[in-house]
């Protein structure tokens, strides 16, 4: 059983069609009994960081977070939500990764909306995808590279583009807009 978490962020229906295209059947919820059950359990979300913090907090779904074994995928909003620190809001997150979120300087054209590439990959989340690749990106914000990065894009500066640590992974582009190379992810995601 796949559980994507409803915690009042945007995107969790093209996550939940996504899975369909590839197979994949879901349940979204904020259950904690479920999310605990689940195989693995994605974390998707368009939205803002303070607003989706205190949800899950309210929830209690921030400690449930920190101690799920499964595999456990956070995208966009997800990734930043699990990393120490945002801008956005002066958000304390999960600090799953050791990673601070930031906002792109205000200098340069903000957000990063479109296709962009990805660099420095690492396996096994990335298996079958070719350095260069393209993947659809929609951010203002983003996490510093560093230890838990797992692919790099440049946009402004060099960022995470996904994190991996232990059975969490994230990616700040959403892989259920990124067509094949999208699908490829989410596939070997699934296939943990």
């Amino acid at each position: 059983m796949i559980a994507v978490i409803k915690y009042n962020a945007g995107n969790i229906r093209s996550v939940e069609n996504a899975l369909n295209r590839i197979g994949y059947d879901c349940i979204i919820t904020d259950d904690m009994e479920i999310i605990r059950k689940a195989d693995k359990v994605i974390l998707p979300g368009v939205g803002e960081a303070s607003t989706a913090m205190k949800y899950l907090k309210h929830k209690n779904l921030d400690t449930l977070f920190t101690s799920l074994k499964q595999p456990v995928l956070g995208i966009c909003l997800g990734l930043q939500l699990m990393c120490d620190h945002s801008e956005e809001g002066n958000t304390k997150c999960m600090g799953i990764f050791n990673s601070r979120v930031k906002l792109f300087p205000p200098k340069e054209l903000v957000p990063q909306m479109g296709w962009n590439n990805l660099s420095n990959l690492k396996e096994p989340f990335f298996r079958k995808v070719s350095e260069n690749d393209d993947v659809y990106f929609v951010h203002s914000y983003y996490a510093e590279t560093g230890s838990d990065t797992a692919a790099v894009c440049n946009y402004i500066l060099p960022f995470s583009a996904a994190l991996q640590k232990d059975n969490f992974y994230a990616t700040q582009f959403h892989p259920e807009k990124s067509g094949k190379v999208g699908e490829t992810i989410l596939k070997n995601f699934l296939s943990l």
